[in-house]
């Protein structure tokens, strides 16, 4: 392995990158003065670190637009101090003292890697480069064949290197690596021609195919977990995740110790199972309800901004109407003014044109104000359409929720009968089902019974008032920060017209003033 046996090991300071950047800028008069005012680290777009000697990779994240880092040639360990450099295009940390490939993560733009004569045994770790092209890993010490088709997830690579690894030396190994990564062009510097991938494909047919059928059932999954990943995002915007079902009322008893062993009792089960489809049936129009007001929501906001976008847009056309219009006018002006010799006539037309530069930015900021009311008549209308929407919301998904904490009540009324009469039958000997200990242990005397009942009733209605209580919170928030960054971003839209008219106008004000008697005269 490299070794840079003639130095001591060395420290990435900010002396070593402050002069490895200045010799490796421009040598003409331009690279001259910037290295005299000092070149910032985060304007470098290339940086060669080789033959440094250094041991351990850091202080490189101010470097956040590097695309090339050339760090081959050195005692370098461990890869880290790299994840700032997220535009990373080019990495050489070949001849090296690596084990492990780590670090990164961030470099998701990496094309070409290379991490030839290093000590690495193992091929991982690279599955944040989905841009990788080409992958330098020769000289190393990868032994298992097998885990070369851990690259066949690099749909862009075509270059790969691996000679001098102990998988090299395998008599089958340019033909297995041609199998199973079937769109590589060069292998070890050394294109790969269409006869060969013929042989490989043919050779290795049976794996490859059950290998291929494999990736297709991992992608399938994949896709169907993404899915439904993307349609909780939308039942959770909709404020209503996981009432689709029977999950808020699994979770009523997922806690309730009394709950699960109420249930064993006679005549429990039948009971809690009409119980469970009432309660669903509610859950299920709660959520397609949600879902129904989510749409009605979204085809507000998206009407409003439609509504504010032409509003904005048809203002803006009567501004460069009215800005193209002073300034063909202006333009005249000046050149009128220039070819003026009597300065009676300069300073009168100056002092018409001062007017008309004063008249475009009454106009401008005219038509500002009156996009001002105009937006804020709609802003008011959304509130009170979008607030409208919320609370209609929020009122019928509460009825619903009564409607739940209803059948809740019902069932407790009904369990509590069903467990009094047992009770009853056990004081008087007359139960004939057997009951298991920790049931049996609830009927000691009526107040146990009723108190076992009792928290699990209790739990119930809580667990109900608590998704009540979130769905109304969420909605709530959502409609008040909506609400909130409209009118900021209106705000922040009128700050910076105003700005725009008063630069302008501060601009050819200075066009005019530029033009001095006396320069004229002379």
């Amino acid at each position: 392995m490299h070794q840079l046996c003639d130095m001591e090991p060395r420290v990435m300071d900010d002396d070593m990158l402050k002069l490895a950047v200045g010799e490796q800028g421009p040598r003409d008069e331009a690279g001259q003065l910037a290295k005299q005012e000092g070149i910032l680290f985060k304007d470098v777009l290339s940086l060669q670190l080789d033959f440094q000697n250094i041991l351990r990779i850091d202080n490189l994240w101010q470097f956040e637009n590097l695309r090339k880092l050339q760090l081959d040639n050195n005692t370098i360990e461990k890869i880290e101090g790299l994840e700032k450099l997220t535009r990373l295009v080019w990495l050489d940390l070949s001849f090296n003292n690596i084990e492990t490939i780590e670090g990164l993560d961030t470099l998701v733009n990496l094309e070409d890697l290379s991490l030839f004569n290093n000590r690495i045994a193992k091929i991982d770790s690279l599955d944040a480069l989905v841009k990788l092209q080409v992958l330098s890993l020769g000289n190393n010490r990868i032994g298992n064949l097998m885990k070369i088709i851990y690259l066949r997830r690099f749909k862009d690579l075509r270059t790969l290197s691996l000679a001098g690894n102990p998988i090299a030396a395998a008599e089958d190994y340019r033909m297995f690596i041609c199998a199973y990564l079937p769109d590589l062009v060069y292998l070890d510097f050394r294109r790969i021609d269409d006869h060969t991938k013929e042989l490989a494909e043919v050779k290795h047919q049976y794996s490859t195919d059950e290998l291929k059928h494999q990736e297709n059932l991992m992608q399938a999954r994949l896709e169907d977990e993404q899915a439904r990943r993307e349609e909780l995002e939308e039942h959770k915007a909709a404020f209503v995740e996981n009432l689709n079902g029977s999950f808020l009322f699994d979770s009523m008893y997922a806690e309730d110790v009394e709950g699960s062993k109420l249930a064993s009792l006679p005549g429990v089960a039948e009971l809690m199972e009409t119980y469970k489809d009432k309660f669903v049936i509610i859950c299920l129009n709660i959520f397609e309800y949600g879902l129904k007001q989510q749409e009605k929501r979204k085809a507000e906001l998206d009407t409003f901004n439609e509504r504010v976008q032409e509003a904005v847009q048809e203002n803006q056309a009567q501004g460069r109407h009215r800005t193209a219009e002073f300034e063909e006018k202006h333009l005249l002006s000046l050149s009128t003014i220039r070819g003026e010799s009597e300065l009676t006539d300069i300073e009168t037309k100056i002092a018409d044109q001062r007017e008309d530069i004063a008249e475009l930015s009454n106009a401008l900021m005219t038509l500002e104000m009156q996009l001002v009311e105009q937006l804020e008549e709609t802003i008011n209308m959304f509130e009170r359409n979008i607030v409208d929407l919320v609370e209609l919301f929020i009122e019928n998904v509460q009825s619903l929720m009564a409607q739940c904490r209803d059948l809740e009540n019902h069932h407790h009324e009904k369990l509590l009968e069903i467990a009094i009469n047992i009770l009853e039958k056990i004081v008087k000997g007359e139960l004939d089902e057997d009951l298991p200990d920790d049931v049996r242990a609830l009927f000691v005397d009526k107040d146990t019974i009723v108190n076992a009942v009792g928290a699990s009733h209790d739990m119930h209605l809580l667990k109900i008032d608590n998704r009540e209580d979130e769905l109304v919170t969420r909605v709530n928030s959502w409609c008040t920060h909506l609400v909130d960054k409209i009118h900021k971003d209106e705000m922040t839209r009128n700050r910076r017209r105003v700005k725009e008219i008063n630069q302008y106008g501060d601009h050819v004000q200075g066009e005019l003033d530029s033009l001095e008697c006396g320069d004229i005269l002379d």
